[in-house]
C-alpha cells in the first residue's frame, strides 16, 4: 500500500490534471488519523480515484460488486482499499466490513446516493453511512466531486477531457448514541445527519446539479439497510 500511495497516486494526479484539468479544495479537512467516514457525491466510476488522489491516508471504500467479478480487475480493486456491496440486496458481509475498518480507526468512503445518478442531479441520500457514524461515533467528512458528469457522461462508453473539481468540506462531527436507544430514535438522527450532509454536498454544486423541486438543493433521504 506504501507504493500505491507514494508512487501510482501521484502518477494518477498528473494523468487526471493533464486529461480533466482537476482541482482540489480542502483536502486538509480529511482527519490524518482516526476512523472518519468520507461520504462524496457519485457521477462516474472514477470517483473513487478522484476522492482519494491527494489523500496521503489509507482509505479503504465499499464498491458496486459486478466489476470485482473482472478478472484482475477486482484485485486492482481490492489493492486500492474497495471491498464489494451489492447494491440489490442488504449484504450484510460489507457491513460487518465497515465496522471492522472504523473499529480499527481507519477512513472509509461511502456513497451515499447508494449508485451513480443516472441525470448528474445530486440525489437522496440513503442512511447506512450515518447510522454507522451515530453507531461508532466518527466524524462525517462531506466531499462534492463537481463536472464530473460532463467529462463521463451516463451512456457514454469512454470518458472525454473537462474540468473536474473536488472539494472536502470541514467534518461534521458526530456523537456516539448510546447502545440502548431506540431504532425509531436513531433513524431519526441517521434522517437528520443524512439531510445536513446533503446540504453541505449540494452548497457546492451549480445549481443545474442539484435536485428537482427544492431551491436550496436538499432533498429527502431514503430509508436503505446498507
Amino acid at each position: 500500500m506504501r507504493f500505491v500511495i507514494k508512487v501510482l497516486r501521484p502518477i494518477a494526479r498528473l494523468l487526471c490534471r493533464v486529461l480533466f484539468k482537476i482541482e482540489f479544495f480542502g483536502v486538509e479537512n480529511i482527519p490524518p488519523s482516526g476512523a472518519c467516514i468520507i461520504t462524496p457525491n457519485h457521477l462516474t466510476y472514477f470517483d473513487p480515484i478522484w476522492i482519494t488522489i491527494p489523500v496521503e491516508r489509507r482509505v479503504y471504500y465499499m464498491a458496486w460488486d459486478k466489476p470485482f467479478e473482472i478478472p484482475g480487475l477486482g484485485l486492482v480493486m481490492r489493492s486500492f482499499g474497495a471491498f464489494p456491496v451489492n447494491l440489490d440486496s442488504v449484504d450484510s458481509s460489507a457491513q460487518r466490513q465497515a465496522q471492522k475498518i472504523l473499529r480499527k480507526d481507519l477512513a472509509l468512503v461511502i456513497f451515499p446516493e447508494g449508485g451513480r445518478t443516472k441525470t448528474g442531479k445530486l440525489m437522496p441520500f440513503k442512511m447506512g453511512a450515518f447510522r454507522f457514524a451515530l453507531t461508532h461515533g466518527v466524524p462525517i467528512v462531506p466531499v462534492t466531486i463537481k463536472g464530473a458528469e460532463r467529462v463521463w457522461p451516463i451512456g457514454q462508453l469512454l470518458p472525454r477531457t473537462g474540468k473536474v473539481s473536488v472539494t472536502y468540506h470541514p467534518p461534521i462531527i458526530v456523537e456516539r448514541l448510546q447502545e440502548d436507544v431506540s431504532r425509531l430514535e436513531l433513524k431519526a438522527v441517521a434522517r437528520k445527519l443524512a439531510r445536513e450532509t446533503h446540504d453541505v454536498v449540494a452548497s457546492a454544486l451549480d445549481p443545474g446539479s442539484l435536485p428537482d423541486g427544492d431551491e436550496n438543493g436538499a432533498a429527502v433521504p431514503v430509508e436503505t439497510n446498507v
